[in-house]
């Protein structure tokens, strides 16, 4: 059988330009929130982007038909690559994300009329792009969570059986962390 790793991919949309300083407090804190998921126990990898310093892009970044440009051509979103679901939900729900998570709304439109992520498994040895990660994320709206697109809530293991977040191994990860 062959390895498996959760792949994540985000996508918000911000209230205002992201010049704009109603969202500055967002890129402030950007830098250390990455490096601490970077850090993060069962953190693999990150797809970087190809205006920015760091990682390598995976592919060139597109973004879901929900997407509305409002000038600046930019959508916070992220693609990355995670041992297991709990790892990935320690790191979401806790530590630094998770404060910049619960002042999400001084930044986003909430994500009320399309997925704000979506999680599927991949080979250890694939590396999704960019537009996988769309299409896994247009699919869990059009379909619902299935074992090819799914959230915390619906969630499969990589064989496609319905699985459950352990939530006791969620919060053991976060305090390590």
């Amino acid at each position: 059988m062959t390895d498996f790793v959760l792949a994540a991919y985000t996508f918000g949309q911000f209230l205002n330009r992201a010049e704009s300083p109603a969202i500055q407090s967002f890129f402030d804190i950007e830098p250390s929130v990455a490096a601490h998921l970077e850090a993060s126990p069962g953190f693999i990898a990150r797809s970087g982007y190809d205006s920015d310093p760091g990682p390598e892009t995976w592919g060139k970044q597109v973004f879901p038909r929900f997407w509305t440009d409002n000038g600046d051509g930019f959508a916070p979103s992220t693609l990355s690559l995670w041992q297991d679901m709990e790892s990935l939900a320690a790191a979401t729900y806790h530590g630094p994300h998770g404060a910049a998570y619960k002042r999400g709304r001084e930044w986003n439109i909430p994500a009320i009329d399309w997925p704000g992520y979506v999680i599927w498994w991949v080979p250890s040895s694939h590396k999704p792009n960019w537009a996988e990660a769309v299409e896994r994320l247009e699919h869990l709206f059009d379909h619902g969570a299935t074992p090819h697109a799914f959230t915390f809530k619906t969630a499969f293991d990589p064989d496609g059986i319905a699985a459950k977040l352990n939530s006791a191994r969620v919060k053991s990860i976060a305090g390590k962390a």
